[in-house]
C-alpha cells in the first residue's frame, strides 16, 4: 500500500510537516510495510513556505521588518527563478512581540523588504502568499518597501519611524494624500503605471473579499487582529480614502476586485499597483510542489487542518487535496483537530472519512496541547481501519 499524508498546519499547534510526521508514525507502527509519503501543504498562509522548501525549493533566510517594525529573522523559497514570499512568516500575527496585537499601528512594510529580496536575487515569478496577517494597511506598507511614497497633505510619507525608515500602518490611513509611484520597484511595475515589469507576480488567497465595507479587510478580517468595533470603523473609513488614492494614481479603483481584502488589503495593493494575478492559495501550492504527480500509484490519501468546518468547503487546503485526488480516483480521508462539517459536505468535498482529535479526547484544550500524541494514535487508527477494509474485499 502506498499512502500520501498531505495535512495543512493545526494553526497554533502544529505546522504542517509535524502534523505529517506525527500521522506518518502511527501509520507505520500498524501497517510497517506500507510505502508512506508526507508532503505537507498550505493554501498561502502559514506553511506556505514550508510546503514549497518540503517539496524541493531552497529555503533563503533574510532579515526584514516585522508587523511593529522589528527585525525578524524570516525567510522565502526558490528554486530557480521561482520564489515563494509568505507574509506571515515575516509580518503575520505570529511576529507580533508577545502576540499583543495591535490592529491599528500592524504594517505589511517587512513583505515588501522579503520581496525586493528574492528579486534582486533574480527571482522572475514571484508567488505571494498572503494569509495570517496582522495587519489592515492595505498594502501600503508592502508598497513602501518596493519604494512607492506614500504622503499626507503636506507631502510627508506616513507611518510610524523605525530605524529611518516610515511603516504606514492601517491608523494612518486616514490622513493619506497621494500615492507616488515615480520610485516603485521597476521589476514589479506594471504597464499602467509607466512601464513593463520583468517580473510575474501571483496572489495566493483562500478569499475574495473586497477591500471594503460589510465583506470588506476591516470588517470581516480586523477582530481576529484585536480591532475593536470603533477601530474596525477607523480603518474601513482609512481603507475607503486608501482606495480613492490608488484609483488616482493608477487610474483604475480595484477595492471591489475578488481578493482585494485579502491580508488586510494586500491583495489590493498587489492586485492594484503591482499588476498580480490572483489564483487560490492551495491550488497554486499543489502546482508548485508538483503534487499530482506524487500521487501517483497511491492507494490512499490522507489531508486535514486543525478545524474542518464550513471555511474548508470555500477553498482551503484539505478540500484542494481532496479534488486533485479525486481526479485520480484515489480515495480520501482527513484528520483534524475538531470537525463540524456533516457527512455529506464531507462526500460533496471528496472526502470519505474524518478522524477528528476530539473522538479521543474531548477537551480541547488538551486536544491543542497533545497535538502530535493524539496525531499518532489517529494515524494507527486510519491503518487499522484500511486493514479491516482490504481484509473485507479479499
Amino acid at each position: 500500500m502506498r499512502i500520501v499524508v498531505a495535512p495543512d498546519k493545526f494553526k497554533g499547534s502544529l505546522p504542517a510537516a509535524e502534523v505529517a510526521a506525527a500521522v506518518a508514525a502511527g501509520l507505520r507502527e500498524v501497517s510497517g510495510d506500507a510505502e508512506i509519503v508526507t508532503l505537507p501543504v498550505a493554501d498561502g498562509g502559514d506553511g506556505t513556505a514550508d510546503a514549497a522548501v518540503a517539496a524541493g525549493f531552497e529555503r533563503v533566510p533574510v532579515t526584514a521588518a516585522g508587523p511593529l517594525g522589528d527585525p525578524v529573522r524570516a525567510s522565502y523559497a526558490r528554486r530557480g527563478e521561482v520564489a515563494v514570499v509568505e507574509l506571515a512568516g515575516v509580518c503575520g500575527l505570529g511576529r507580533l512581540p508577545g502576540r499583543q496585537r495591535a490592529p491599528l499601528t500592524a504594517s505589511s512594510f517587512g513583505a515588501g523588504e522579503v520581496l525586493r529580496t528574492a528579486l534582486a536575487a533574480g527571482a522572475r515569478q514571484v508567488v505571494l502568499g498572503v494569509g495570517g496577517s496582522a495587519s489592515t494597511d492595505g498594502g501600503a506598507g508592502l508598497l513602501q518597501a518596493l519604494g512607492a511614497r506614500v504622503l499626507d497633505g503636506r507631502g510627508e510619507s506616513l507611518g510610524l519611524e523605525v530605524g529611518g525608515r516610515r511603516l504606514a500602518g492601517g491608523a494612518d490611513l486616514g490622513s493619506v494624500a497621494a500615492l507616488d509611484l515615480s520610485s516603485l520597484d521597476p521589476r514589479l511595475r506594471p504597464a499602467g503605471c509607466g512601464a513593463s515589469g520583468a517580473a510575474e507576480l501571483t496572489l495566493a488567497a483562500d478569499v475574495d473579499n473586497p477591500l471594503t465595507g460589510p465583506d470588506g479587510a476591516a470588517a470581516v478580517y480586523g477582530p481576529q487582529k484585536g480591532a475593536s468595533p470603533a477601530d474596525v470603523a477607523r480603518l474601513d473609513a482609512g481603507l475607503e480614502r486608501w482606495a480613492a488614492v490608488v484609483a488616482a494614481a493608477v487610474g483604475t479603483d480595484w477595492s471591489r476586485a475578488p481578493g482585494a481584502g485579502a491580508a488586510g488589503g494586500v491583495g489590493f495593493a498587489a492586485l492594484a499597483v503591482l499588476g498580480a494575478r490572483l489564483r487560490p492559495g492551495i491550488e497554486l501550492v499543489l502546482e508548485l510542489t508538483g503534487f499530482t504527480s506524487r500521487l501517483a500509484g497511491a492507494d490512499l490519501v490522507i489531508t486535514g487542518e486543525g478545524s474542518l468546518d464550513a471555511q474548508s468547503l470555500a477553498g482551503k487546503a484539505p478540500v484542494g487535496v481532496a479534488r486533485a485526488a479525486a481526479r485520480l480516483g484515489i480515495p480520501v480521508v482527513a484528520v483534524a483537530g475538531r470537525s463540524t462539517l456533516t457527512p455529506p459536505e464531507l462526500a460533496a468535498a471528496g472526502i470519505a472519512a474524518v478522524y477528528p482529535l476530539t473522538a479521543i479526547e474531548p477537551d480541547l484544550g488538551r486536544c491543542h496541547a497533545e497535538a502530535a500524541g493524539l496525531l499518532r494514535q489517529v494515524g494507527r487508527l486510519i491503518a487499522r481501519d484500511r486493514l479491516a477494509e482490504a481484509m473485507g474485499r479479499a
